[in-house]
């Protein structure tokens, strides 16, 4: 079943190498550059999972995270930081903002689409 996933990271590599792996599942990726894209596209959407990239200008994905998981209707919508910091202070942090995963850079691309995979499912029968 295809979804529909908000990938925001400011590097266009990783933005284009996730739409790649995510898209060869059959999913709708929605990519932005920054936190303040992905605020403006949450206002009106709800998709289905969130990759945020932990370190992004303007808005970061913790503190994307963050707000997502008070709004009642996006709370539910799995969200998976990045990042290329691999340190317990960085998971704790994601811990606490509501994060449901953290998957580190470089990103391999059959375990990331079993991860996101996971996730939703996870969120779907909840």
């Amino acid at each position: 079943m295809p979804y529909t996933i908000l990938v925001a990271d400011d590097e266009p590599a990783i933005r284009t190498m996730l739409e790649v792996i995510l898209s060869a599942d059959g999913h709708d990726i929605v990519s932005v550059g920054d936190g303040k894209a992905a605020l403006e596209y949450l206002r009106g959407h709800t998709p289905d999972a969130m990759l945020l990239d932990a370190n992004m200008p303007f808005v970061n994905g913790f503190e994307i995270c963050s707000r997502v998981k008070r709004i009642r209707r996006l709370s539910h919508v799995p969200v998976m930081l990045i990042s290329a910091q691999t340190d317990d202070q960085l998971r704790d942090h994601a811990k606490l903002v509501g994060a449901d995963d953290v998957v580190y850079k470089p990103l391999s691309g059959k375990n990331l689409r079993g991860r996101v995979a996971s996730l939703i499912e996870g969120k779907r029968t909840k």
